[in-house]
């Protein structure tokens, strides 16, 4: 019979690399709001952030033209 597999690893059991960018928090300093990690991702992500954010408005301007024709 083959023997059973051992269970993965759990993150503390793996090594650290400290070669791979991760989030710079001490123990001492509270983890970023969400709101602090959205805006620093939106600023990395600009462009597309823009993108979407027109595609947001054109899609419920045309919902609400769309609504307030058929309901005239």
């Amino acid at each position: 019979m083959t023997q059973p597999s051992s269970p993965s690893p759990t993150p503390a059991d793996l090594p650290i690399d400290p070669s791979q960018p991760g989030p710079a928090i001490t123990p001492n300093e509270p983890a970023p709001s969400y709101v602090k990690l959205a805006m620093r991702n939106m600023v990395k992500k600009g462009g597309q952030s823009l993108v979407h954010f027109g595609l947001t408005v054109v899609g419920l301007l045309a919902l609400l033209v769309g609504l307030a024709y058929l309901t005239r």
